[in-house]
């Protein structure tokens, strides 16, 4: 099916809001309410993963880091499936914009690092593995995960230049330019992080 078709475009508008709709429910949320606690009235308020596994403990911030990455990855490893990567670039963007600004949250949501990785284990799993390592050796050296997802959405974001500067067809370019900008928009998200950071290196 040409992406430039009628069809096409209402197809990839569908695809959108479902996706859309379903990357804004927030697991954080469902669990702090289960256990008795208003995550955006603890820590650092961010409804995610990291921030529930402070309130809660660690198990519960793994659920909830598992549950917000098969949020991406099924929906738009489903769309792969079915309609093909053009669409499923469409599906795993609408997944993670739909977890930062959550439409049941009025607009609030988490940082985007665990949806946007089962989004790109759905696309591109070579380079959410890559990202995955990338966190797990920065982690014990920078100590927080916050500064940890910084480093390897960094790293995300030079493999979707190159892979945008050097692919080979419009689809590797595609997918190129998507994780780049996927990458960015979580990196973003981690904006207090990186002033830290500059912070510290200019002092």
């Amino acid at each position: 099916m040409n992406p430039s078709t009628p069809v096409s475009v209402l197809g990839a508008v569908v695809v959108a809001a479902v996706c859309f709709a379903i990357g804004g429910l927030n697991p954080a949320t469902f669990v702090g309410r289960s256990q008795g606690v208003d995550v955006a009235s603890v820590g650092s308020g961010n409804p995610g993963a990291t921030n529930i596994g402070r309130a809660l403990g660690r198990k519960w911030g793994i659920a909830v880091g598992v549950l917000d990455m098969l949020k991406g990855l099924v929906p738009t490893l489903v769309v792969l499936l079915t309609l093909g990567t053009w669409f499923a670039l469409v599906a795993g963007a609408a997944c993670v914009v739909g977890h930062i600004y959550s439409p049941y949250l009025h607009g609030r949501g988490g940082k985007g690092v665990a949806t946007s990785l089962g989004a790109m284990l759905a696309v591109v799993p070579w380079a959410a593995l890559a990202g995955l390592v990338a966190f797990l050796v920065a982690l014990p050296f920078v100590k927080r995960l916050g500064d940890a997802s910084v480093v390897a959405t960094a790293l995300l974001v030079v493999i979707g230049v190159v892979l945008a500067v050097r692919a080979d067809d419009a689809t590797e370019r595609g997918v190129g330019v998507w994780l780049t900008l996927v990458s960015l928009l979580v990196l973003a998200r981690h904006r207090r992080n990186i002033l830290i950071w500059v912070t510290r290196l200019s002092g």
